[in-house]
C-alpha cells in the first residue's frame, strides 16, 4: 500500500500527479487485481499487541490503543512503562509479535515504511539539526516546500520571531548541530519542520523539561497549533500539558493500567491521581 495525491474528480477521488493537492490517500492493491483509494484521515488502531525487543522478553502486554482523526491521546509512566515504544511500532522501527495496528484500516504491516513514516510527524527530545540554514533546516520536513510554506510553518509554531532577530534571519547558517540557537529555540525549529510536512498524524516526545519556563510556555504555544486538527500521541513528561487530551493512558511495565480524560482519572484517584498530585513522581 502505498500513499498517493488525489484530487476529486466528479465526486470521485482519483489519483494525481499535484504534489500540492493538499489530498492523501493510501492506494490499496487487492489480490483481485483492483486498487481502492482509502482517504489518509489518521485513523490509528492497535490491538492487542504484544511486542518484546528480544524473543522471550515482552515489554508490551496486550495493549489496546484506539485514536480517531483529530484525537489527541497522551501515554503516561514511568521510565520503562513502554510510551516510546508505542510510537516505535506506529513508526514500523519495529514490528509487533501479536496483535494489529491498523492506520485508517488497513494493516500496517501492509504499507510501505516510507510512506507509512511520510504520513507521520514527530517531534522528539532530541532534536538534530544540520549544517546548512534555517531555511534548509525547516524545509526538511518537505523538501518541495516553497520559502512562503517554511515561513507560514515557523509562524505556526512561534519561531518566526526569534529567526527575525539572528544575524541573516532565515540565512543564518547553523553548524554543529545548531549550536549557536538555545535548546528552546532548536526545538522550535524542530515544530517548524514538523509543521511544514503537514501530516495527519504526530508523535510528540513533549520535549520541554530542559527548557525553562518562559521558554516552555512558547515552545508548548507551537506544540499545541501543530497538534490542533491532527490525530496526535503524546509522550508526556509532565502531566499538566495533557490535561485537554481526549484519552490519558497509564502504563506500567508495558501494561495499560489506566484509561480515561483527566477528569474521569482524578475522579477514580488512582495511580494517575497518584501522579499528577505529587504523590510519586515520573523518573
Amino acid at each position: 500500500v502505498t500513499l498517493v495525491n488525489t484530487k476529486m474528480e466528479n465526486g470521485e477521488l482519483v489519483e494525481t500527479n499535484d504534489t500540492k493537492s493538499g489530498r492523501w490517500a493510501w492506494k490499496h492493491p487487492h489480490h483481485d487485481g483492483t486498487t481502492t483509494l482509502v482517504p489518509l484521515r489518521g485513523d490509528v488502531r492497535l490491538n492487542h499487541v504484544d511486542f518484546g525487543y528480544k524473543p522471550g522478553h515482552t515489554v508490551l502486554h496486550d495493549v489496546s490503543v484506539w485514536a480517531e482523526p483529530g484525537q489527541k491521546i497522551a501515554f503516561v509512566g514511568a521510565t520503562g512503562a513502554g510510551k516510546t515504544t508505542i510510537t516505535n511500532l506506529i513508526n514500523r522501527f519495529y514490528d509487533i509479535e501479536d496483535g494489529k495496528i491498523r492506520y485508517d484500516g488497513i494493516n500496517i504491516n501492509k504499507i510501505k515504511k516510507s510512506d507509512l513514516r511520510r504520513s507521520l510527524g514527530m517531534v522528539l527530545q532530541d532534536v538534530n539539526l544540520f549544517t546548512g540554514t534555517v531555511m534548509d533546516n525547516i524545509r526538511y520536513g518537505r523538501l518541495d516546500a516553497s520559502d512562503e510554506e517554511c515561513i507560514a510553518a515557523a509562524k505556526l509554531a512561534g519561531a518566526h520571531s526569534f529567526i527575525q532577530r539572528l544575524p541573516e534571519g532565515y540565512n543564518t547558517m547553523l553548524t554543529d548541530n545548531g549550536s549557536n540557537l538555545s535548546q528552546g529555540q532548536r526545538q522550535l525549529l524542530s515544530i517548524s519542520r514538523a509543521a511544514v510536512a503537514d501530516p495527519p498524524v504526530m508523535i510528540l516526545d513533549e520535549a520541554t523539561s530542559s527548557i525553562d519556563t518562559r521558554t516552555e510556555a512558547i515552545v508548548q504555544k507551537g506544540m499545541d497549533a501543530l497538534m490542533s486538527g491532527r490525530t496526535t500521541f503524546v509522550i508526556a513528561h509532565r502531566l499538566s500539558t495533557v490535561r485537554n487530551s481526549d484519552a490519558i493512558i497509564v502504563l506500567d511495565h508495558g501494561r495499560i493500567i489506566e484509561r480515561g480524560s483527566h477528569d474521569e482519572l482524578i475522579a477514580k484517584r488512582g495511580v494517575y491521581y497518584q501522579l499528577y498530585t505529587g504523590a510519586f513522581e515520573l523518573e
